[in-house]
């Protein structure tokens, strides 16, 4: 069965300065993300491209977007396979080449803690690679997503 979902973001720059895009140093990169009822995110362009380190910025919405399906694709997996997560955590990160005016990320990855309190370790920690298959965000992307879970029993 195909099923559609859609989804709605609002992005509003805040970075004009008083003279637009007059220049490449001119204006600002920060924006806004909106959804509607969730929180707004503030974001801007990488401190690499003249942006605002104290905000998000698509490379990092990115990683956290692969984080994130990961784990929950991980969660449901493991209650599927009667595996009792007590906490997950992860250390993600990614490598963008840029390539003249342009570029793309390389790699991702993904570095999951795992604490189970029950189920097998070895079926926990093989449960990644069905996890990895269910992830929407995973399968979009056209550039690897490595996983180096690790997983520990409570106790």
């Amino acid at each position: 069965m195909n099923v559609d979902h859609g989804y709605t973001v609002a992005v509003e720059w805040q970075g004009n300065r008083g003279s637009g895009t007059s220049g490449y140093r001119d204006y600002g990169r920060q924006t806004i993300l909106r959804a509607e009822g969730k929180p707004d995110i503030l974001s801007s362009a990488d401190r690499a491209f003249h942006g605002d380190r104290d905000r998000w910025n698509p490379e990092d919405l990115l990683i956290a977007s692969l984080s994130e399906c990961h784990l929950l694709s991980y969660l449901h997996a493991a209650a599927r396979a009667g595996v009792v997560v007590e906490s997950y955590t992860d250390e993600a990160s990614g490598t963008m080449r840029q390539e003249g005016d342009g570029g793309r990320f390389t790699e991702v990855v993904l570095r999951p803690r795992v604490t189970i309190s029950s189920g097998d370790p070895e079926l926990a920690q093989r449960l990644h690679a069905e996890a990895a298959a269910m992830c929407f965000i995973a399968a979009s992307v056209n550039f690897p997503v490595r996983h180096e879970p690790t997983t520990t029993l409570a106790g």
